[in-house]
């Protein structure tokens, strides 16, 4: 009887291994019960998206519940503030994104934003932030990294990376790097295909790298691999499911070449195309795993129990079939655990209890905001139009989140009304009806755009110019990169459209400040 003793225990360890490794999502802003039942059976980790937050006191609630379930438990969100927000998800951020700190170029600020950030994450019982992104934003073309990242210059990004991880890391929550090797050059979307960069292995070293490097000595807990290929690292496999990316130069030691990194690996989503069209969910993550990651990260699409079932059985055969060597997934399984022992309740156990910044992230966005005057410019006192040129929005910002600067000046200026403009209505519509359009709703009022990485988009540009040809006096918000030349007769670069940002904006086309009532 003792070999079937031996069998029935080993095959219990490697199915809860196969489930330690797994970060999954559900729906709803309540535990279901197939997610309580997976955290008895091995389950170390839950991911939060936009969908399971309501407000902080529902999301301590929830939080609650699962450690009342496992209480050496990782609950992670992505968080990064700004654009990407999963806490305020149906207003608006109260940070200002990485672009807009690396705008201001302060550390301290930087670290006292974080800071904020991750006590308010703890306060919710949150313990592992998906932040933040140490990408050099080399490409100006990006169209999923741009305001998520500090810059262009990896420098700057690099001082910022360590100063971000030390503020989140202080309030009590853990830091997931992301998206090493890094994302900054791309021109492709790795939720829609797989981006390659063609970078070679000394510019990866002088550009891309230098925030790693800068993040691993900060001591942030975690890293996200990116889905992307760098073919003079890897001509095959993209960086999460390649070994010389993740065990050949991320856990490399330094003097080897590598970044000599101990801490968590964490896959981005393995649903997200690249991954997913190319090797499909389960394959892919047994090639993760067998490559270095020590957390597969699924839910942002996949939330139900099904698809940690699957995952869970594709890992277990994987070993069994000798596809995946069994001491590499209990090594994965162990990082995951040792992370979750240390982030017990509600953080890293180091910095809790950090006392509150509310007004930080206001006070980064107005030093953060850039403004151009081509002449004398009056202060908005009047309802105004703003006309909204709106770009369709990337799946790491949603479209739930709203932004603009048309509420904010609504707060201050009521009566003002706001115009939704995209690529489909100029398309529809042409250029010429499009601003006549707008002008025609105005009625004579003046008018604010709002453009959103404007460099990027053909028909936004073509618009912008048509209306500010026929309307000199228009006032231009530019909430994205600002990589083209300021245009009308003020214009305004936030560097980012969190809700703290479009405040700022409306702050300085009126000149006046809400009072603490209004």
């Amino acid at each position: 009887m003792t070999p079937l003793v031996r069998s029935v225990r080993s095959a219990d360890t490697l199915t809860r291994d196969a489930l330690a490794v797994l970060q999954p999502g559900f729906t709803g802003t309540t535990a279901p019960d197939w997610l309580l039942r997976r955290l008895g059976e091995g389950l170390v980790s839950v991911g939060l998206f936009g969908r399971n937050v309501a407000d902080p006191a529902q999301l301590a609630a929830l939080t609650g519940r699962l450690r009342a379930e496992r209480e050496e438990l990782i609950v992670a969100i992505d968080e990064e503030g700004g654009d990407v927000t999963r806490l305020e998800v149906r207003g608006g951020s109260s940070f200002p994104g990485n672009h807009a700190l690396g705008a201001v170029d302060d550390t301290e600020l930087t670290r006292a934003v974080a800071r904020e950030l991750g006590r308010r994450l703890a306060d919710c019982g949150i313990n592992l932030n998906w932040a933040p992104s140490a990408d050099v934003n080399s490409n100006p073309a990006n169209p999923v990294i741009g305001v998520r990242s500090f810059g262009a210059d990896p420098q700057l990004v690099a001082r910022h990376t360590a100063a971000y991880i030390e503020g989140l890391q202080s309030a009590g929550v853990a830091a997931c790097t992301k998206h090493f090797p890094g994302h900054g050059d791309t021109a492709v979307d790795s939720h829609h295909d797989l981006p390659r960069i063609a970078a070679g292995l000394l510019t990866l070293q002088e550009r891309e790298l230098v925030p790693f490097r800068a993040a691993v000595a900060a001591g942030t807990r975690a890293v996200m691999s990116a889905h992307i290929l760098l073919p003079a690292l890897d001509a095959e496999h993209p960086a999460t499911l390649s070994p010389a990316a993740l065990h050949g130069l991320l856990r490399a030691p330094e003097a080897e070449g590598g970044l000599g990194f101990d801490g968590l690996i964490v896959t981005d989503g393995m649903e997200m195309q690249a991954i997913s069209a190319t090797y499909g969910i389960e394959r892919g993550s047994v090639l993760a795993l067998a490559a270095g990651a020590d957390a597969i990260c699924v839910g942002g699409g996949l939330a139900d129990e099904g698809i940690v079932l699957r995952l869970r059985d594709a890992l277990v055969r994987a070993v069994r079939e000798g596809e995946l060597p069994e001491q590499r997934l209990a090594e994965a399984a162990a990082r995951v655990r040792a992370l979750a022992g240390r982030a017990r309740r509600t953080g890293t156990g180091e910095g809790e209890g950090a006392a509150p910044a509310p007004g930080i992230g206001l006070t980064a966005a107005r030093r953060a905001l850039r403004i151009t005057a081509t002449g004398p410019y009056r202060p908005l006192a009047e309802p105004v139009h703003v006309a909204a040129f709106t770009p369709l929005a990337n799946i790491a910002v949603g479209d739930e989140t709203p932004w603009g600067v048309a509420a904010e000046l609504a707060r201050l200026l009521p009566g003002t009304e706001t115009a939704t403009c995209t690529a489909e209505a100029a398309a529809a519509a042409g250029t010429a009806a499009l601003v006549d359009g707008l002008l025609t709703a105005a009625a004579g009022r003046r008018l604010v755009a709002v453009v959103r990485d404007v460099h990027r988009h053909p028909w936004m540009a073509d618009a912008l110019h048509a209306l500010l040809a026929a309307r000199p006096d228009t006032a231009v918000v530019e909430m994205g990169v600002p990589q083209a030349p300021p245009q009308g007769a003020l214009h305004l670069a936030t560097h980012g459209a969190a809700r703290v940002c479009a405040q700022a904006a409306a702050e300085a086309l009126t000149g006046r400040r809400p009072s603490p009532d209004e």
